[in-house]
């Protein structure tokens, strides 16, 4: 099988780019619009730079994981290099993403379905949600990358059409965007979700989580495999970041200057898209919903077949006594990947049920959880690329790549402290 060409001008790295839009679109829907919005509801601009630290910490994070992936001698996937680090690792990884594919999908598939009643006007929410979850079982079972890679092009311009310019449309306060970036304030609580608790959900959903791991098996099956891609690799990574950046301060644009002027705070999606109407008039509820339609679609295919090939690779990587080259693969006749797409789709229907947790209260603790698991992948990740007999003495971390991942780890497990007390008050 050939690989993809190197490309060499401006036009043909942006022809290049599709890994990067499909992770950040993938992260894009697990809590972000929710946690952007509350955030800027709440507390209007001053919480800002936690969103601009999480972008950074996401970024670096996901940079050294597909550096180890492009690089390392063996041209070895990630779960393998883990394996070596500690057997149980993979066993760790195959837990974490079943549970977290649960519960992501938890806010995700009861938000599609409340979003489809609102933007259509017509039909139950739990009947459009279970609508999309067979749309996306048959889409997603026989989907190969680049029909998926099409797709999110696709979603990525409704985005852009709809959230951007909501926010550009209620004006946003330049001054004060600047102060909340560069001024490092945790003001006093309001509302229902405490600072700190937003703050973690923040660097759940944001700076790292089980999900980053899904970067490297979507430029595993772009076919970009070793060192000569990680030029592609960097520039398509930074291209889904700033598409994270725009997005998410649009969304917090909104909540700063529609609900925290009227000291509002929002319990569900209705909340906010109720005031947007009466802001904005008429249209602007709708093309609202149409972005966060895109978002959550995009989502549930991404975090779905991403945790597919997560845990595939991992489970092969548990039975093979060699290590595992990061090549393309074909699941189409794999149970275990079926089993894993049947189990994140599937299983949290129940919250579809009368008297379970709302929309809101699922992305909130769901998001602020991921912050709990960050301790571990992030050290590991640390000790994978810090010695040459892992990763080689060319591509092993620098001075400064191990001082970045030395604050993330301290950042990491101060997060997951606050995360626990946040969850445990709430609760």
């Amino acid at each position: 099988m050939s690989s993809p060409p190197i490309p060499k001008s401006f036009w043909q790295y942006l022809k290049s780019m599709g890994p990067g839009i499909i992770v950040a679109l993938t992260w894009l829907g697990t809590g972000d619009l929710v946690d952007s919005a509350i955030a800027g509801g709440s507390y209007g601009y001053s919480l800002m730079w936690a969103i601009i630290i999480a972008l950074f910490v996401r970024f670096v994070f996901v940079s050294i994981l597909a550096k180890y992936q492009l690089c390392n001698p063996h041209q070895e996937t990630v779960i393998s290099g883990l394996k070596k680090v500690h057997f149980l690792l993979p066993y760790f990884i195959i837990i974490t993403a079943l549970f977290f594919g649960h519960f992501y999908m938890s806010y995700m598939i009861k938000g599609i379905g409340e979003t489809s009643v609102k933007l259509l006007g017509f039909g139950e929410s739990w009947i459009w949600s279970i609508f999309w979850i067979v749309m996306a079982t048959l889409f997603i079972l026989k989907g190969a990358y680049k029909k998926i890679e099409i797709i999110f092009f696709f979603f990525l311009i409704i985005l852009s059409i709809s959230l951007i310019s909501v926010a550009i449309w209620t004006g946003p306060n330049t001054k004060a965007a600047i102060n909340g970036i560069f001024f490092f304030n945790i003001p006093k609580d309001q509302g229902p979700y405490g600072s700190i608790l937003i703050i973690s959900a923040l660097i759940g959903t944001v700076g790292g989580s089980i999900a980053n791991l899904l970067y490297p098996y979507f430029i595993q099956q772009k076919g970009w495999q070793g060192p000569k891609y990680r030029k592609i690799q960097l520039y398509d990574l930074a291209f889904g970041t700033i598409i994270l950046i725009l997005i998410n301060l649009s969304v917090w644009t909104i909540g700063a200057e529609i609900l925290h002027p009227k000291g509002i705070y929002i319990e569900n999606l209705d909340d906010l898209a109720n005031l947007l109407i009466l802001t904005l008039g008429n249209i602007g509820g709708p093309i609202f919903y149409l972005g966060v339609f895109a978002a959550l679609c995009t989502s549930i295919i991404g975090l779905t077949v991403g945790f597919g090939y997560l845990i595939f690779d991992a489970f092969r990587t548990i039975k093979s006594k060699d290590y595992i080259k990061a090549e393309k693969f074909n699941t189409d006749n794999s149970k275990l990947y079926k089993f894993v797409i049947i189990w994140c789709l599937y299983s949290p229907t129940i919250y579809l049920f009368p008297n379970m947790p709302n929309f809101i209260f699922l992305t909130i603790i769901a998001s602020a959880a991921t912050v709990i698991v960050l301790p571990v992948l992030c050290g590991a990740l640390w000790y994978l690329t810090s010695f040459k007999k892992y990763i080689g003495a060319k591509y092993k971390n620098n001075l400064y790549e191990n001082i970045i991942l030395f604050i993330l780890f301290i950042l990491s497990i101060w997060g997951s402290y606050q995360a626990i007390l946040a969850i445990k008050n709430i609760i």
